[in-house]
């Protein structure tokens, strides 16, 4: 199988080694949390001179009981764990994967990270699993790393197609990294499918004692279409009730919504007055955590190009680190002889604390018109952020007069927002 290094997920690990917290990589299921503790960052360690006695790796979501017996009773991994750390002289470094799995689990945890000699390693697929319970129990000492599924960069790695053609590979199938191993069309649906219907779902349902599921994956349909569009769960009520003869009621709309975020399988991006200083609470944008997935659950029978674009830069732009909402820019503006409050939409509003960007994503730029409609908002915020605009087009990058960068799609999922990025 080929192997991607995921250079961006170990450069985190490293950065964090022996810094006195609990390493905490949360994402969904199958998205490479596994692979990227088990295989890349062991062999790191490997080749820094780390012997592998050193190195402690329990997957909880393997059956290894008649190796070491129930690992997922507290006492019997805890003394386990405490059997291979026998040389004070030494390092180690302990990794438990699906930790949630485990009773009790947090106490373990603390009792290890307490060690001068242990740096701990834990993942997660359920953000239950990151409640403040735990955090107290961690006493602040729990340091996250998200990781999503293959972002365009490495899903390109020695890949010699034009990047156009798998543009459109990714696109439809999204970067879960167990697609490497599907050849066909058929096997990459059909293995999107089956981790809805056998690991999501399942999952959800049985960790949150869901009884109804012809009501949930109802649910994950409306908002798979719905992806980059402002809704709430009274809208989905009705667009269920409507559209699809299924009544579920905006409460239990609002559980379900939580439980999906909960399972990383979809991100909310918070509605913010920019003018106003202020949040939006009623409405929100729901975005899927990988377009394939979305794709999947949809039967691919919407694969709308502009929808799935705008999702995959919100992807990438969380993947880099960026916390994002969607702007509004009220302006008070004539209109047929009234003073009307006008709403202008910003996509997205990215920042890292130090850095922000207001970003409009533009699957086409087909005339003046459709140009000035992307630019109207950008225009009316009176602040020195950058502003960019992606445009679906393979386009040479360029700053028109206002001081706006116009780049195309490829470049920045390529490359970034910036240069050194």
């Amino acid at each position: 199988m080929k192997y991607i290094q995921r250079e961006a997920y170990l450069r985190k690990l490293i950065n964090r080694m022996d810094n006195g917290e609990v390493k905490i990589i949360t994402g969904p299921r199958r998205c490479g949390k596994s692979w990227l503790l088990s295989r890349i960052f062991k062999d790191y360690l490997l080749e820094q001179g780390i012997d592998e006695s050193q190195i402690i790796i329990i997957s909880f979501d393997i059956d290894d009981e008649e190796e070491h017996g129930d690992l997922t009773d507290g006492k019997t991994l805890k003394d386990y764990l405490y059997s291979r750390i026998k040389d004070d002289e030494r390092n180690y470094y302990v990794i438990l994967d699906e930790i949630q799995e485990v009773d009790g689990f947090e106490k373990i945890v603390n009792g290890l990270n307490a060690k001068d000699n242990v740096d701990v390693y834990i993942t997660g697929s359920n953000s239950h699993f990151l409640s403040n319970d735990i955090r107290t129990i961690f006493r602040g000492r729990g340091d996250e790393v998200r990781v999503y599924p293959l972002s365009f960069k490495e899903f390109c790695t020695e890949r010699t197609e034009p990047v156009s053609e798998l543009w459109k590979e990714y696109y439809t199938y999204g970067g879960m990294p167990g697609l490497l191993r599907q050849r066909t069309p058929e096997q990459k649906v059909s293995y999107l499918q089956r981790l809805w219907q056998k690991t999501y779902l399942d999952d959800v349902i049985d960790r949150n004692k869901i009884r109804n599921r012809e009501a949930l994956s109802s649910l994950t349909d409306a908002l798979c279409s719905s992806v980059g569009s402002l809704t709430n769960p009274n809208r989905i009520s009705n667009v269920l009730r409507n559209v699809q003869a299924t009544k579920i009621d905006p409460d239990t709309i609002s559980k379900y919504m939580d439980c999906l975020k909960d399972a990383f399988l979809f991100e909310e991006a918070r509605r913010y007055n920019i003018k106003g200083n202020k949040y939006f609470e009623n409405i929100k944008k729901y975005y899927a955590i990988d377009v394939g997935l979305r794709n999947a659950k949809l039967n691919f029978r919407q694969q709308e190009p502009t929808h799935i674009m705008e999702n995959v830069i919100y992807n990438e732009l969380r993947i880099r680190g960026y916390l994002v909402d969607v702007g509004v820019v009220e302006s008070r503006e004539m209109r047929n002889g009234k003073s009307e409050l006008i709403h202008y939409e910003i996509d997205f509003i990215a920042s890292n604390g130090m850095e922000k960007y207001y970003i409009q994503s533009a699957y086409a730029l087909d005339n003046e018109l459709k140009k000035q409609q992307e630019l109207n908002a950008l225009q009316r915020i009176d602040d020195s952020f950058r502003k960019i605009v992606i445009i679906g087009n393979d386009i040479a990058e360029y700053t028109d007069t206002k001081g706006i960068r116009f780049m195309g799609l490829y470049q920045f999922l390529m490359s970034g927002l910036d240069k050194e990025i």
